[in-house]
């Protein structure tokens, strides 16, 4: 088991890098067109910290472990939620942009509040899955939000962040070396993951929420915090927000379209506390100082996350 858990280091080790390597690589890429760094918070940040997540899963759904695809989903969610905007919110209290307040946050907890319709089908069924219809639902609407973010690029101004200008050789390297590192980081998470939780009687849920679901939300936490102390608020909260829809609607469906997830509606109580979750968030933009998450609120974030977890633990044991 050592020999295991010193590769679920290593890997995690792979996915940071290349999730890092890959976010600087596109990141350049999009400044060199000119694009927002909203805009790059919601898309490209969001989509290269979310690699961890997407390989992972994607390695999961193959094997078949359906609760490592959902804890891995759900707990990255949960963890980017009440761990990284808290503890972000903790380092500057994070001012957020009009339309992310109003309509950015939002879509994050109606698409949530879809994922536990479709996957409790509609609660009509006693036997409930993902299917690859679902999915399909799913990888439409994220299209659609693509689509709308990039029309969002012409109508907002946010901050600016600069970055070091990189030739194209250097900035396809950094993505080539990026994915290399994600896809072997990867299955190494996965494979000893399972072989941990073996040996340890652990079920599959707890490691997909708890280890996996930490270990691959690491890039979203190093980004946030980093965007934090500079008091880049746009990114910190954009890269947060983007990475939790890009989950559920990117990566949950390309899962269900390599292998219908069968869904255990003991992840009800994980959604619901994702759900309350965003709507403390968009509660928090409305109270004290308009449209900034305070140091009291992302306290609060940060202790409900770590007392839910150490409940799951010790109920495990």
């Amino acid at each position: 088991m050592v020999i295991s858990l010193i590769l679920i280091i290593i890997g995690f080790a792979a996915l940071i890098y290349g999730a890092n390597w890959m976010v600087d690589g596109a990141s350049s890429l999009a400044k060199k067109h000119n694009i927002s760094d909203l805009a790059i918070g919601l898309t490209i940040v969001a989509f290269g910290t979310s690699a961890p997540e997407l390989v992972v899963n994607s390695m999961a759904s193959i094997d078949g472990f359906s609760d490592i695809v959902l804890g891995n989903i759900i707990g990255s969610n949960n963890f980017n939620l009440f761990i990284i905007l808290g503890i972000a919110g903790l380092v500057y209290p994070i001012k957020v942009q009009s339309s992310t307040a109003w309509r950015e946050i939002p879509i994050s907890l109606i698409i949530t509040i879809l994922l536990l319709l479709l996957a409790n089908d509609l609660f009509l069924n006693a036997n409930s899955r993902i299917s690859r219809f679902d999915g399909l639902i799913l990888f439409i609407l994220f299209l659609i939000f693509i689509f709308y973010v990039f029309k969002q690029m012409k109508t907002d101004d946010g901050e600016v962040v600069a970055y070091e200008l990189k030739s194209n050789l250097q900035i396809w390297k950094l993505i080539s070396f990026g994915l290399l590192g994600l896809i072997v980081g990867g299955k190494l998470v996965v494979d000893n993951s399972i072989s941990v939780a073996t040996d340890l009687g652990v079920s599959q849920k707890i490691i997909g929420l708890t280890i996996i679901a930490a270990g691959t939300s690491l890039p979203e936490l190093l980004t946030s915090v980093v965007a934090a102390l500079k008091k880049n608020s746009d990114i910190a909260i954009g890269n947060v927000i983007g990475s939790n829809i890009f989950n559920i609607l990117l990566i949950l469906s390309i899962s269900s379209f390599i292998k219908p997830i069968n869904y255990n509606d003991i992840f009800n109580i994980d959604l619901f506390i994702l759900i309350g979750g965003t709507l403390f968030l968009i509660l928090a933009m409305f109270t004290g100082k308009r449209k900034k998450l305070d140091r009291w609120e992302a306290a609060v974030l940060v202790i409900f996350y770590l007392t839910y977890t150490i409940y799951l633990i010790l109920k495990e044991t």
